[in-house]
C-alpha cells in the first residue's frame, strides 16, 4: 500500500511514545537496510523520516510490519 504512490493515512509511534496520526501522506523512499521510510505530508509539503516498525496503522487498519 505504501509503495504504490497513492495517498494514505498513517498512524505511527514517535520516539517519546506518543501516537501520531497523519492523513494524506505519500511514501517517497524506503531504505531496506536501515528500515527507514521517507514520507511527505501532502497538506503542507513537510517530509518526515520514520522507521517502518513504528507504523501501527495504514488507512485505519492495524498492521504488523
Amino acid at each position: 500500500m505504501l509503495d504504490c504512490g497513492q495517498p494514505v493515512s498513517l498512524t505511527y509511534v514517535k520516539k517519546n511514545g506518543s501516537i501520531m496520526s497523519a492523513d494524506n501522506v505519500v511514501s517517497l523512499r524506503y531504505d531496506f537496510y536501515t528500515g527507514m521510510r521517507t514520507i511527505k505530508l501532502l497538506r503542507n509539503g513537510a517530509k518526515r523520516s520514520i522507521h517502518d516498525v513504528c507504523i501501527i496503522g495504514i488507512n485505519d487498519f492495524e498492521v504488523f510490519l
